[in-house]
């Protein structure tokens, strides 16, 4: 189990999107100026979790997503790279992959340059999923079997859940009628909200919004039903027991830390560290976890490949946005697509000291034009923008909100160092005659 199927398999929140949909992206903006509007919106089942973040049980719950934005200082900020991402050329086009993490912190809203103008060169978004697409949402929402839940989640092991339910303060009976994977799965993507990170702001989620707010395609490589299937393992007892792993990680503490591990290499687009996640994510230690790693990424990545390389082909540009552990290792993507004649050149690959300049506050708004006497507005009269009518009927010079400051410096990208080792004991060996550009 482990933080795997946190990275892996998609955990969405409530509808961040109609939110996301309405900031602009090129201009100043403070996240915590439109955070009203998320008190408005449906909850709703998205592509597998339902992260219930608007309710606080009691003083020891961590903050919501929407309260986390309400710190002091706490704003949207110039956007600065993070992740990993490689460009791919064939055919004479240019595509990309970009691992991605599917949580985040609120700051991290703003993709940086490389990454903007990498999307905005491109045809396609590519994401594993698309959790605006109504069969996935269904699929992700389907109750389950009375019958198997009750097999299941019984006993002990359902007891346990129901402790680590209230734990997250999500409200009894939210999550009940889930999947049992998916309950769990839902658990495991809170427990890092106690250090800023919350599903609702994954970096898939916030890439389809830029997405879609320049109506862009996005075209999802996987389906639903897949991901179940690579969850479940495809049968009940193997069901049973990614269910009791994952509990065991939410009773000993362990998995936030891991969780705030991965997020730190991600935002550092340190791959080199992530290449050698074997060695500190403490998650291939039984036959269980093994099948499950396997599953997750060895598996599914041919298939993942297949989509971006059909798109390629098809004369589009992509911008496949994919975890990030789908990127490492000699069955990775970067890999994979090299083997299948694509030019692949290394971006974000290296760890860089990134630095974020706070974007200044908006100016408050001016009131309308008013008459000298009485305070109403004078029919037919208007001033300029943001100007404050003079005594006098004329309006006065408006002031103009200070420019944004611009991103810290970023390093140089550099390739990944040689012969990193792999999330797989396998990870020293190299595919022959791979065309992987240094």
């Amino acid at each position: 189990m482990r933080i795997l199927r946190s990275l892996a398999a998609r955990m969405r929140g409530i509808d961040m999107q109609a939110w996301l949909r309405g900031l602009d992206f090129t201009a100043p903006t403070r996240l915590v100026q439109n955070a009203p509007r998320l008190s408005r919106l449906p909850r709703q089942l998205l592509a597998g979790a339902c992260c219930v973040f608007t309710f606080a049980a009691h003083a020891a719950c961590p903050p919501s997503a929407i309260a986390s934005l309400e710190k002091p200082g706490m704003g949207l900020r110039n956007g600065i790279d993070r992740g990993m991402l490689w460009r791919i050329e064939k055919d004479g086009r240019i595509s990309w992959l970009y691992g991605t993490i599917h949580i985040g912190r609120g700051d991290w809203v703003r993709p940086g340059p490389t990454i903007q103008k990498a999307l905005a060169q491109s045809d396609t978004l590519a994401l594993e999923l698309d959790s605006r697409d109504e069969a996935t949402a269904k699929t992700m929402s389907q109750p389950a079997d009375p019958d198997l839940l009750a097999r299941v989640l019984s006993g002990e092991r359902a007891r346990r859940l129901e402790r680590q339910t209230s734990e997250a303060c999500v409200p009894p009976g939210t999550l009940s009628k889930l999947p049992p994977i998916l309950q769990v799965t839902a658990l495991a993507g809170l427990v890092a909200r106690a250090d800023g990170l919350y599903p609702e702001f994954g970096v898939d989620e916030t890439l389809a919004v830029s997405a879609r707010n320049s109506n862009k395609p996005i075209v999802a490589l996987e389906s639903a039903a897949e991901q179940l299937k690579v969850l479940t393992g495809g049968t009940e007892a193997e069901e049973a027991e990614q269910v009791d792993a994952a509990l065991d990680e939410l009773e000993s503490g362990k998995l936030r830390g891991q969780m705030k591990e991965l997020a730190d290499v991600w935002a550092r687009s340190d791959a080199a560290r992530l290449t050698r996640y074997a060695e500190w994510c403490d998650c291939l230690n039984t036959p269980a976890e093994q099948r499950l790693m396997k599953r997750l990424l060895d598996d599914r990545n041919p298939g993942l490949a297949d989509g971006i390389e059909r798109l390629h082909a098809g004369g589009k540009s992509v911008f496949a946005a994919v975890g990030a552990l789908h990127m490492i290792g000699p069955q990775g993507l970067p890999t994979l697509m090299a083997a299948r004649g694509f030019t692949v050149t290394p971006v974000l690959t290296d760890a860089q000291a990134q630095t974020a300049q706070p974007m200044p506050a908006l100016a408050a708004p001016s009131p309308g034009p008013r008459s000298a006497r009485g305070g109403k507005a004078v029919k037919g009269q208007r001033g300029q923008k943001g100007a404050a009518v003079a005594k006098g009927g004329k309006g006065a010079k408006s002031t103009k909100a200070a420019p944004a400051q611009k991103g810290g410096a970023k390093a140089p990208a550099k390739a990944a160092p040689r012969g990193a080792a792999s999330a797989r004991p396998a990870a020293h060996t190299t595919a022959a005659k791979v065309k992987v550009r240094r």
